[in-house]
């Protein structure tokens, strides 16, 4: 049988710590093989594809962003579940909601397969690069269900308390996915398709492995037929809570693509060091975001095991580790990006390359403010409370909205370097008091639900 841990008791901060790293590792494994992507193609495609690569950048974060969000949202019941000890209602949580995953990303599949063109053309991207971004596009969407039941089965994975398994796989897919690049790209020739298909599949690979491993090492999750009956009861409680994370990522993206759509308006230069910075940028939010998504299932356990006060804690030792990472990051990132865009970009591209660290140098300036959202924002789905996390992407979305309307046709590409640091400081203002009322209302909730025990 599989390890699976439960975080409901002992010190905080090493509990947390000790379950973010995996989730750590296997996240920058993750970005690193979409900075492989963009370097392979940066380099031996020239300027034209990496500016294509990342020209659609955001729309795939709208549509992946609600599937990722979504498995999130599906596995918070099997963690409350886990840490309540109701293993029965915990697997057919389980069995719903891989059903759900199947109807739910063919058809998504489907529809953004069929709305490519039109999505670049709105997006005001360049002609030069339009074909290039539309395979690319096209490629990403058909592989959908391979994302979409990766995150989920990783995430049921995590809800047990075993973090460290998924990494593995993705491990495998990683250096698969490098491998497939070198092959599509060099050997084949299929130029930015190529990396699509590689990365595609090597996403695909990591779910059927995730899979195989769930139910042959985890006798807690191994089902009856009962347990395998849909349950249209359960499905509505999955939606509830899946629905709205995977929302909270797709309204955060629409302001991200209004963003994007003025940077792309600037001219392919824009695009590519925007391209180049967003990858590099994405490689060192990935501690911020592990960070937050081991806050859910740790906010996700005790709330169901009935001990609100350790989220608080948790919340706290979450922070101390927040402020040290950022610490470190921020020194990396101000002396060296010139020499992390030289990963995508030719030495004699000095724009680009000056632009690409000017977009770093912002970013990581507001560093602390995007640790304490992911920390705030996970603890809150955690608990169960995603339509109120919900409406912290609305805050972003409003602001990268007004940097897109009003600040870049007056400061160019100064005002898109801070499109996300704004973003980042409205959703914060919002998820501050937001936090302080789910933790005083879990508190109530468990007091009162004590108060019956005892009298009963």
């Amino acid at each position: 049988m599989a390890q699976s841990k439960e975080m409901t008791s002992g010190a905080c901060l090493p509990l947390i710590l000790n379950f973010a790293i995996p989730l750590l590792l296997g996240n920058l494994l993750q970005q690193a093989y979409y900075l492989v992507d963009s370097a392979i193609v940066g380099k031996f495609l020239g300027i034209d594809a990496l500016a294509s690569v990342g020209a659609s950048t955001s729309v795939v974060f709208l549509i992946l962003g609600f599937c990722n969000g979504c498995c999130g949202g599906f596995g918070i019941p099997v963690a409350q579940k886990f840490g309540a000890r109701d293993y029965v209602t915990m697997r057919r949580y389980v069995s719903v909601s891989l059903k759900l995953a199947g109807v739910m990303s063919v058809v998504i599949a489907i529809i953004t397969s069929l709305l490519c063109g039109y999505i670049l053309r709105c997006m005001q991207t360049p002609e030069t690069i339009f074909q290039d971004a539309y395979y690319y596009l096209l490629i990403t969407f058909i592989g959908v269900p391979c994302t979409f039941f990766y995150n989920l089965l990783s995430s049921i994975i995590r809800a047990l308390g075993d973090s460290k398994t998924p990494f593995w796989f993705l491990l495998f897919s990683a250096l698969l996915n490098i491998i497939l690049d070198l092959v599509c790209i060099l050997l084949f020739g299929w130029g930015v398709a190529g990396a699509a298909i590689a990365t595609v599949f090597s996403q695909g690979v990591s779910a059927w492995l995730c899979y195989h491993y769930m139910y042959r090492k985890f006798d807690i999750l191994r089902t009856t037929a009962s347990d395998r009956r849909f349950r249209p009861e359960l499905a509505r409680q999955l939606l509830a809570i899946g629905v709205p994370m995977g929302l909270q990522f797709s309204i955060t993206a629409i302001g991200s693509i209004m963003l994007q759509s003025a940077n792309n308006a600037l001219g392919t230069a824009c695009v590519a060091a925007f391209t180049a910075a967003m990858r590099i940028k994405m490689f060192f939010m990935c501690p911020l975001e592990s960070l937050g998504i081991a806050m859910a299932t740790f906010s996700g356990q005790n709330y169901g095991a009935g001990r609100p006060e350790r989220i608080w804690t948790g919340v706290k030792s979450a922070a101390v580790i927040m402020l040290s990472y950022v610490a470190v990051v921020a020194v990396i990132l101000w002396t060296l990006s010139d020499k992390f865009a030289l990963l995508f970009i030719s030495p004699s591209e000095h724009e680009i390359i000056y632009d690409t660290a000017l977009f770093l140098h912002v970013s990581v300036s507001f560093f602390p403010v995007l640790g304490l959202l992911c920390i705030l924002r996970y603890t809150i789905q955690g608990a169960g409370y995603t339509r109120l996390a919900l409406f912290s992407g609305v805050s972003e979305m409003i602001a990268r909205i007004l940097v897109s309307v009003i600040a870049v046709p007056l400061w160019g590409y100064w005002a898109v370097c801070f499109g996300d640091p704004t973003a980042w400081v409205f959703a914060d203002a919002f998820l501050i008091p937001a936090f302080i009322y789910v933790y005083r209302r879990l508190c109530a909730i468990v007091k009162r639900e004590r108060a019956v025990a005892a009298s009963a």
